[in-house]
């Protein structure tokens, strides 16, 4: 018996404005003149993906192009963790932008056995007992191997660890762990690498623009009373590290906020009703709003992105795949990256 899921990778345009009011339903105070800078982020249309799955331990993705078929760039990948939803999406992305995936992945105990096949490419997921030996095969049958890791937050260190003794190059996708021991791990081994909890190119450029303006006009927003919101998945419990940044921005630039303040939507009614997010990604999103407003209340500039689904992060991932084999075919004398260094070397797709 096997069922299909479809994934429309088209959606319509929801922008969510936000105000005092619907932000702090105790607040009667009114915005009389408002400036809103918003990026949204939108899904490459014209595609479509089939997910098929059965009762046996084989799952098959069909991807159906409508356009001309990718160019082999030559670059074999190992996407860890592609069983889970990013993972997935990064493998997608990869193998249309011409990457090559290699025959063997590594995935936690319960995956351990599965076979994936992907547009016709058979993967095979082996889990933590034999996973040294399998990398070490496969950085052997593919000296130019990049690992990309969507695991776990729990696995960050050791698959770090695993990696630099190998001594492949990665990208790490993953959140969370000892992130000091991360890069001491991977300073020590002398691995290239690219290390970054946020992998959106676009964000990572906001956020970067924003870090500017704080270091640059500190105290431009001294005074200004700060709100924040940002919704995302249920799933995740947590403040986002994005929103915390920019959050730190807005500090340094003078405005005032109290991290308790941070409205966390997690309710599926009230980010459809609410803050507008489209049914269909209520299980994958990222919108985030800050709201500022003068000590008189006749000033107001708001500061919004949008994510709808996965895609952002997982073009930025291929795109941190890319610059990595370069900086390892060249020899380079860093060793550490981050999505900032991505995005200062230009000529991303």
């Amino acid at each position: 018996m096997a069922f299909v899921v479809k994934s429309p990778f088209c959606i319509s345009r929801t922008t969510w404005r936000g105000n005092n009011n619907m932000l702090n339903p105790s607040s009667d105070s009114r915005i009389v003149k408002s400036v809103g800078i918003r990026i949204n982020s939108r899904l490459p249309a014209g595609r479509d993906f089939s997910v098929k799955m059965s009762s046996a331990q084989v799952e098959s993705l069909q991807l159906v192009p409508t356009v001309a078929p990718p160019k082999d760039l030559g670059i074999p990948i190992m996407v860890n963790g592609c069983t889970g939803k990013m993972g997935r999406a990064v493998l997608e992305a990869a193998m249309a932008a011409g990457l090559n995936p290699v025959p063997v992945v590594l995935g936690g105990p319960d995956d351990s056995g599965k076979i994936l096949d992907f547009g016709g490419k058979q993967i095979e997921v082996h889990g933590p007992s034999d996973r040294e030996s399998v990398l070490s095969s496969a950085f052997s049958d593919y000296p130019n191997l990049i690992v990309v890791d969507y695991t776990l937050p729990a696995a960050v260190n050791d698959n770090a660890a695993l990696y630099c003794k190998v001594g492949v190059p990665f990208v790490m996708g993953t959140t969370g762990g000892d992130r000091e021991l991360l890069y001491k791990t991977v300073a020590d081994s002398n691995v290239y690498a690219v290390i970054s909890p946020q992998m959106g190119k676009q964000v990572v450029a906001f956020l970067a623009a924003m870090e500017i303006m704080a270091k640059q006009f500190p105290d431009a927003f001294s005074g200004y009373n700060l709100q924040v919101m940002e919704s995302h998945q249920a799933s995740k419990v947590d403040i986002s590290g994005t929103a915390k940044a920019v959050i730190t921005c807005f500090e340094d630039l003078g405005a005032s906020f109290e991290r308790d303040q941070i409205q966390l939507i997690r309710d599926p009614r009230m980010q459809i009703e609410m803050v507008g997010v489209p049914e269909e990604h209520l299980n994958g999103h990222a919108f985030h709003m800050y709201h500022l407003t003068s000590p008189d209340g006749s000033v107001s500039f708001e500061f919004q992105h949008n994510v709808c689904g996965r895609s952002i992060y997982a073009e930025g991932t291929v795109d941190a795949v890319l610059f990595l084999a370069k900086k390892v075919k060249s020899n380079s004398d860093k060793r550490i990256y981050d999505m900032i260094d991505v995005l200062r070397e230009g000529n991303m797709r």
